[in-house]
């Protein structure tokens, strides 16, 4: 058994490695080109409406509205669709005040039983009119010029969605908001520039995204019964074909959780989402194509995790109680060591060209973001166990508390 885990770890690794390794060479190249200006022209842009769930996010929402109104695009030709989830602090007044300044730009609409953000998601797709839906979470700073950059992609006719990247808000907060900051950098900046680039399976990520409403009303929204919506429509969407673009130059700011006890609910929910989203859609690895093959890679990943999880528990016993270990094994183990020391140091390299300004000194990151990568491990293991025990489904929404450390526009 020892020997199998091994060897899905293996292929897993050796599968992922030249895609970490095709976006840093990317993102080098892209780095040296600079940063053109939108250029699509007023007449030519499509409506958009950008749909925001709320609940209990008093804290954050203002700063919301105040980045939406400002975003550099037609008032005629965007809508702001705040869908108010029940909340129980002042999240609902702050929006009625908004709206009550901006009738013509902000549609409120209230849900008075809240059932999760996709429930949210698919009560607002019934009064939406834009031809593309834009996706933001509460906490979201969106850049000015998000749906600017956004709608050039879909003058193209095969891109079904548009998927931005979100940079920590937060990231000075403390050490694990540091973290979680390299993670989310090497995961938007590498991981998946380097799917876009090679055309594979690119997956939403739950925020700063974009798609065509026509697409989403016939993939039938988002699935109420997950725990990633967005996941699941990804699946949907690759299941049919339908391009997903990654573009970094579309960027939001967002909150990254600042306690253990947040990050263990959010990624406890991630991990279990994206699990039960794999095995519903397991499905897709009968068309032999690289886009469902590699999609099914991709939703297997949180289960990787678990399986490095039993590998350390496995190593740990093996310490305590000392035993004749098969060559076989012992080899596989070392090619392992290797592989992991590989990945390492492709995520090193990541870390110095993924985030601004590039520093050498972010190498040094690396032990802390290896024990950070080790936790990882125990959640996903969580995460199984909840499914495998068959634990009711809970939406745990992540607290926001407005704090921002890395973003000029902090005000409120």
């Amino acid at each position: 058994m020892a020997v199998v885990i091994l060897s899905v770890l293996y292929v897993y690794t050796l599968y992922n490695i030249p895609i970490l390794a095709v976006g840093i060479r990317h993102l080098r190249w892209s780095g040296k080109k600079g940063k053109k200006a939108a250029s699509l022209s007023r007449e030519r842009l499509p409506t958009v409406s950008i749909v925001v769930p709320v609940r209990d996010e008093e804290r954050v929402v203002g700063r919301l509205l105040k980045a939406l109104l400002s975003l550099d695009y037609p008032p005629e030709k965007r809508e702001i669709v705040i869908v108010e989830d029940g909340s129980m602090d002042k999240t609902a007044e702050i929006c009625r005040k908004y709206a009550g300044q901006c009738p013509d730009q902000i549609k409120l609409i209230h849900q008075s039983t809240s059932n999760g953000k996709p429930s949210a998601l698919n009560y607002a797709l019934k009064h939406l009119a834009g031809e593309i839906v834009a996706v933001f979470d509460a906490d979201s700073v969106p850049e000015p010029d998000v749906l600017m950059r956004a709608a050039e992609y879909f003058e193209d006719g095969s891109i079904a969605a548009v998927q931005g990247r979100t940079c920590s808000i937060n990231a000075d907060e403390n050490m694990l908001t540091k973290f979680v900051s390299y993670e989310e950098a090497v995961r938007y900046e590498t991981y998946l520039r380097g799917k876009d680039v090679l055309e594979l399976f690119v997956p939403i990520t739950g925020s700063c995204y974009f798609i065509r409403r026509s697409v989403l009303e016939e993939v039938g929204g988002w699935g109420d019964e997950f725990l990633s919506e967005d996941t699941e429509l990804s699946a949907k969407l690759v299941e049919r074909r339908y391009v997903v673009k990654y573009v970094p130059e579309v960027v939001s700011w967002q909150e990254n959780p600042a306690s253990l006890g947040q990050l263990f609910s959010q990624r406890t929910r991630w991990f279990r989402g994206c699990m039960e989203v794999g095995l519903k859609y397991g499905r897709l690895v009968r068309k032999l194509d690289r886009w469902s093959i590699d999609a099914e890679v991709t939703l297997a990943g949180p289960y990787m995790l678990a399986l490095c999880f039993m590998g350390y528990l496995a190593a740990l016993n093996s310490v305590l109680v000392p035993i004749q270990l098969d060559p076989l094994f012992t080899m596989m183990t070392q090619a392992m060591s290797l592989l992991s020391i590989i990945s390492l140091g492709i995520i090193g390299i990541a870390l110095v060209y993924a985030t601004k300004p590039r520093k050498i000194g972010n190498l040094l990151w690396l032990p802390f973001i290896y024990a950070y990568w080790s936790l990882q491990t125990f959640l996903a293991s969580y995460a199984l166990i909840q499914m495998i025990f068959k634990r009711p489904r809970k939406w745990m929404k992540t607290t926001k508390t407005g704090v921002a450390t890395n973003h000029a526009r902090q005000g409120s």
